[in-house]
């Protein structure tokens, strides 16, 4: 072996020709071209049987072969797959043990683990891939789709807050950042990252403007809103912002139904049964004759029944109203009956 040969750890790059061979050994498993991409591998191999790197892809391109033979329906086919995939481990492992200090190597280890559905031995590993390169996007991206697969929320938050520092000018991550903190409880918060989000922005951009994802962001910081508890003592202050904010969006938003479905929401949360009713009536107009939730919301309001009751209605799913949640009395049932009558 030459002493040139680039293995181990030494930190020494590949030769031109074969880091061309490694970038399609990468593409070509992206693109799941296996054959060509073990290829290519195997031509790298034949000059640095060592190399760490491309022992690692080896074993994760024939892994996703071998996944491919187990799905198969022949027992032949998925016993050699089996075979394929303690092959593949063995190859990660020796690649691995080449070159300790490589951010690739642990970054496949970690996809190995993940295939096999071992979570959490995924996460260290990406985590110790981060050790070595801390601002790897797609590193940090594969970590944090794991960590809300396995509800480390806190985790979850903390890396989608170092890819937003590592891009802030992207809104993915802006907006992976504001959920992140909402899923751990913080939705005033998550309202103050929108915001911040918006204030990047200039006026008349295309997120100011009437489209099917502004439209679907600006419901998303309503909802937010109407989760914030506000400083009303009665703790409904969010839901007060929430029903003025749908007007300041109404211009936005596309979903109309969604956002009429809202609105009645809060009139009944804040006891606005008149405005209410209106509401029901402008979705029946729209064609919701047949929703037994806005008919359920419309009972709630004929009867000017209380918050948590209305909430309860609201969730109720199938051909659920309010009268199969609970008795109700004979004046209420009067009142209901004149109602439809």
């Amino acid at each position: 072996m030459s002493s040139d040969n680039p293995q181990q750890g030494q930190g020494r790059p590949l030769p031109k020709k074969e880091q061309d061979l490694f970038k399609n050994v990468v593409k070509f498993y992206e693109s799941k071209n296996y054959k060509k991409g073990m290829k290519n591998a195997d031509q790298i191999l034949k000059r640095f049987p060592n190399h760490g790197e491309t022992l690692c892809m080896k074993g994760l391109i024939l892994n996703g072969m071998a996944i491919s033979a187990v799905g198969g329906s022949k027992d032949k086919k998925r016993e050699e797959g089996e075979e394929m995939k303690k092959e593949a481990v063995e190859l990660v492992k020796r690649g691995l043990m080449m070159d300790m200090r490589s951010h690739v190597c642990w970054h496949v280890y970690g996809l190995l683990h993940r295939s096999s559905q071992n979570y959490t031995e995924a996460i260290k590993a990406y985590k110790q891939a981060l050790r070595i390169d801390e601002e790897n996007l797609q590193i940090l991206r594969d970590m944090s789709l794991l960590q809300i697969q396995m509800r480390d929320l806190i985790g979850f938050k903390e890396t989608r807050l170092r890819i937003l520092t590592l891009r802030p000018s992207s809104k993915v991550h802006w907006l992976s950042y504001a959920l992140s903190v909402h899923v751990n409880g913080d939705a005033e918060a998550a309202v103050g990252i929108l915001d911040s989000y918006f204030g990047t922005l200039e006026e008349g951009c295309e997120e100011f403007q009437k489209n099917f994802e502004s439209s679907e962001l600006a419901l998303y910081k309503n909802q937010l809103l109407s989760e914030t508890k506000g400083e009303d003592e009665d703790g409904l202050g969010g839901v007060k912002k929430a029903l003025e904010h749908l007007d300041e969006i109404e211009n936005v938003v596309v979903d109309q139904t969604g956002w009429l479905k809202a609105k009645l929401s809060y009139q009944l949360q804040l006891g606005k049964f008149e405005d209410a009713k209106d509401t029901v009536f402008i979705l029946f107009e729209r064609g919701l004759t047949e929703e037994h939730r806005v008919h359920g919301a419309y009972m709630c309001a004929l009867l000017k029944c209380d918050r948590a009751t209305c909430l309860e209605v609201e969730k109720m799913k199938g051909t659920g109203t309010l009268v199969t949640l609970r008795p109700i009395s004979e004046e209420e049932r009067n009142i209901l009956l004149d109602a439809y009558g």
